[in-house]
């Protein structure tokens, strides 16, 4: 059943090892670094039970109350709904969070349409996968993610290195594997649990590998330890509530990143999905995405508005939105955003069946869209930053325009009208600083870009998913080749939300 913000905040007051700039962290849910994203995370499960959101956040399943990011999708209005949620949070939030569980959740069910393969490992962790997404649709836990290691030297197959820069089996017991090795998690040390996946490493030959190995990681477990990356949230120390007011982002929406270190733990066998099994470990590598990949691309999109919107209202406050050039900027920005709008809204239109029965979005659009997403990203933002000015990285801060001497001159300066005062034009100002030109903005670019693999990696999954079919069949036909050059063995890539689609709209065209 769904749970209230309370309930999460107990749940992970568990005596963690959580390490802060070297120090140990005595309660993360009132750590300055941590207490904003947590506070925001429990908001989240309670506005399941807002009666404003209830309807929005929650869905039945078999008589119970489910959250609607956890729930399996089978339908559109399946992935319609999760989407109006998404916005719905973050509208209400103020701002993009990426990691809460909904975007995670979902390489759960990549596994549960990869059963065949990991039938080929043992049928138990079949089993164990649908258990365990059961089990968070019940139990409505904060899933996370973790993926990346350490790595080490990647010209040398791990054997080859220290065995613990890659995360590995060293044992089994009777009652699960013990695991060696780190990861690194965004959210862990604040979540309960998280689905712990391989690195596609340099396995060369091998069919079985101790480091070929996913598992659900309950957060609490012993022999985890957390050491965290800084946080941009209450960093300035002397004048705390100054900094808030100059970076309004980052000291609400900084997702703390840790290296988790496994230092000989236990994970229980019902807890694992997959061990040792190579061909299992590379087939959900490279599947992982197909779900997950929607709720990031529709984060890019509300990242989009939130530029858009703080160039816009910069332009506007300087009557310069009616200049071509400043229109053009704008345009940019805008076709950029409603590119990934397109790409998200047509992925759920032409959505496919998986292969356990589950509806995902359309691959070759979905995947399309999060490389035009994230390609672009970084010119869209500079384009912003040009559109905001030179302002946005000379404005002093807060406490210059609160001081009795200073403040007077601030009021003058950047006053502009009766509409535009100088204290909107600052909170303005630090606004777009913090969402463009800051740290956690610099920051935030970058985890944007590798949050779901590199760009080359997010360029194979087009790769992989895009009906190259269709195009050689079509050029086959117009020049004129013979059969012998190209045989199809399906049509539309054998989608046929795409044949109907198609027979809808042309037809008759057609004929």
């Amino acid at each position: 059943m769904i749970r209230k913000g309370s309930d999460y905040i107990d749940s992970i007051r568990a005596n963690r090892d959580v390490y802060m700039n070297g120090e140990k962290v005595k309660d993360i849910t009132k750590h300055p670094m941590f207490k904003p994203i947590i506070d925001i995370r429990a908001k989240i499960y309670d506005m399941q039970h807002d009666a404003k959101f209830k309807d929005i956040m929650t869905v039945e399943n078999d008589g119970e109350i489910n959250a609607i990011g956890n729930s399996l999708p089978f339908t559109q209005e399946d992935w319609w709904s999760k989407r109006r949620a998404t916005d719905t949070i973050m509208e209400e939030v103020g701002g993009v969070v990426t990691r809460v569980g909904d975007e995670t959740v979902g390489e759960m069910w990549s596994l549960y349409d990869g059963q065949d393969v990991l039938n080929e490992v043992d049928p138990q962790f079949s089993k164990n996968i649908s258990n365990h997404i059961y089990k968070v649709l019940k139990e409505d836990p904060f899933h996370v993610s973790a993926n990346t290691d350490p790595k080490g030297d990647r010209s040398l197959a791990p054997q080859d290195q220290d065995p613990d820069m890659l995360l590995h089996v060293v044992k089994e017991t009777d009652q699960g594997i013990v695991v060696r090795g780190a990861k690194y998690e965004t959210a862990a040390a604040y979540a309960n649990q998280a689905f712990t996946k391989p690195t596609i490493a340099n396995w060369g030959d091998a069919k079985l590998s101790d480091y070929a190995v996913g598992f659900i990681c309950d957060l609490n477990s012993p022999n985890l330890k957390f050491i965290c990356r800084g946080g941009f949230a209450g960093a300035s120390g002397s004048c705390p509530r100054a900094d808030q007011m100059d970076y309004p982002l980052a000291n609400k929406f900084d997702e703390v990143d840790a290296l988790v270190i496994f230092d000989n733990v236990l994970i229980p066998w019902e807890n694992v999905l997959f061990y040792r099994h190579t061909k299992a470990a590379a087939f959900i590598r490279s599947t992982l995405h197909r779900y997950s990949a929607f709720a990031y691309v529709q984060r890019t999109l509300k990242l989009a508005d939130m530029m858009i919107g703080a160039a816009l209202f910069n332009v506007k406050q300087t009557g310069l939105e009616k200049q071509p050039a400043v229109q053009e900027k704008l345009a940019k920005i805008a076709t950029w955003r409603e590119n990934i709008n397109a790409h998200l809204t047509s992925s759920i239109t032409l959505a496919e069946k998986s292969p356990a029965g589950l509806l995902m979005p359309n691959q070759s659009l979905l995947y399309t869209g999060r490389c035009t997403a994230l390609n672009q990203l970084n010119e869209m933002m500079h384009i912003a930053r040009e559109l905001c000015g030179g302002q946005i990285c000379v404005t002093p801060n807060a406490a210059t325009f609160k001081n009795p001497d200073t403040g007077k001159w601030m009021e003058k300066f950047y006053t502009i009208n009766d509409t535009w005062k100088s204290e909107d034009r600052r909170k303005l100002l630090a606004y777009a600083r913090d969402l463009l030109n800051s740290d956690y903005g610099g920051h935030r670019l970058t985890f944007q870009l590798f949050a779901q693999s590199a760009p080359f990696a997010q360029s194979g999954a087009v790769y992989r998913n895009f009906d190259w079919d269709a195009t050689l069949e079509f050029v086959q036909k117009s020049a004129g080749l013979s059969d012998n050059v190209f045989k199809p063995n399906k049509i539309n890539n054998g989608d046929p939300a795409i044949q109907k689609w198609y027979e809808n709209n042309y037809k008759e065209a057609a004929e």
